[in-house]
């Protein structure tokens, strides 16, 4: 069954992070397709487990915000 994924990609350190928005799932990579190659991957085998599979939720928009708090 197919299932759309929403993430996020950013740069930590020398690696980019690709973060799964459906799941609790992420992966990295050398560059960004790497990443996302990695991510898919990687929430595809959690997915496999019936238990985990459960725990997909859809996203059907996403912004990415940024703010500063004073800690």
């Amino acid at each position: 069954m197919m299932k759309s994924l929403k993430y996020v990609i950013y740069r930590e350190e020398e690696f980019f992070v690709a973060q799964c928005l459906n799941v609790d799932v992420s992966s990295f990579g050398s560059t960004i397709e790497e990443a996302i190659a990695n991510l898919k991957d990687a929430v595809a085998l959690y997915l496999e487990d019936e238990d985990t599979g459960r725990l997909y939720h859809p996203v059907e928009d996403a912004m990415i915000g940024e703010s500063t708090i004073n800690a």
